[in-house]
């Protein structure tokens, strides 16, 4: 009589159930995740440092410009032309660019060259006045 109440203790017992374990997808889950928002917040900085740095450069290259000693013409005018040629991102200033190129050209392939003529005193002087204002 005991075994038989045993019996029927234990068919009242069911059988373990799987509990589904869901915790290693969560936690590969969770590791992309913070990587790829590291990943993000780290071109997020990149980007505004390279950003900073381009605006630097440009007024560097201004800078230049404006200290430019037309003395030496022939050397101004290989300076001018390298850093004007960098600052000409956009179509203003591409514009003047492809103006005051042909005037710092007659300075630049010569033994010999005069001073600087007012035409293109002025036209260096106007492109650098509109890249000091877009920076």
């Amino acid at each position: 009589m005991m075994e038989n109440n045993i019996t029927e203790q234990l068919r009242d017992i069911k059988p373990l159930l799987e509990i589904p374990d869901n915790s290693y997808y969560i936690y590969w889950g969770l590791i992309i995740f913070v990587s790829l928002l590291v990943v993000a917040v780290l071109f997020f900085v990149a980007k505004r440092f390279w950003d900073n740095r381009k605006l630097n450069l440009a007024k560097g290259y201004v800078e230049k410009l404006k200290a430019l000693d037309w003395k030496d013409t022939k050397k101004s005018a290989y300076e001018a032309t390298h850093y004007v040629r960098l600052l000409a991102t956009d179509e203003r200033k591409k514009e003047l660019f492809s103006q005051l190129e042909p005037l710092l050209e007659q300075y630049k392939y010569k033994k010999e060259v005069e001073t600087l003529d007012t035409q293109t005193q002025n036209k260096f002087n106007l492109y650098v006045q509109v890249a000091d204002e877009r920076i």
